[in-house]
């Protein structure tokens, strides 16, 4: 988990990311809820449509209820995050394939909010999908 403790310990900017380590998610949440940080967990091989992908995101990382569902909402959600987080993406490729122009505005509002977020906000994107322009970590 090298690059994710350069992440939790500030060596390494917040960022989307792709990493390919094989670790289980409670293992990567007991690393990161150890660091202090707040965990999230997001299975898209269950959440291969946009809206399932919302659905997903606002109960991996708590959004309130009435979270929109939408771009904007999303931004403004992870806006409102109050403690550094760690969002686990598994198998985020069904979505990027089946509707890669909407997968591209959700990855770029995940990069813009992780670079500007009053708090630190990371996603880290494992499995198998088309290739795009992300940070590998190591």
């Amino acid at each position: 988990m090298s690059g994710l403790a350069a992440i939790l310990a500030g060596h390494l900017e917040p960022g989307v990311y792709r990493w390919d380590a094989a670790f289980e998610p409670e293992d990567v949440a007991h690393a990161v809820t150890a660091a202090g940080w707040r965990f999230g967990y997001l299975d898209g091989w269950v959440a291969g449509s946009e809206a399932e992908f919302h659905q997903g995101i606002a109960a991996a990382l708590e959004f309130p209820d009435y979270y929109g569902a939408n771009l904007d909402a999303l931004w403004d959600s992870l806006g409102e995050l109050a403690e550094p987080v760690v969002l686990l993406w598994d198998g985020w490729g069904p979505l990027a394939r089946a509707t890669p122009d909407r997968f591209g505005r959700i990855l770029g509002v995940l990069r813009e909010r992780s670079g500007a977020a009053a708090t630190p906000f990371v996603v880290l994107m494992r499995g198998e999908g088309p290739e795009i322009e992300v940070s590998e970590l190591r």
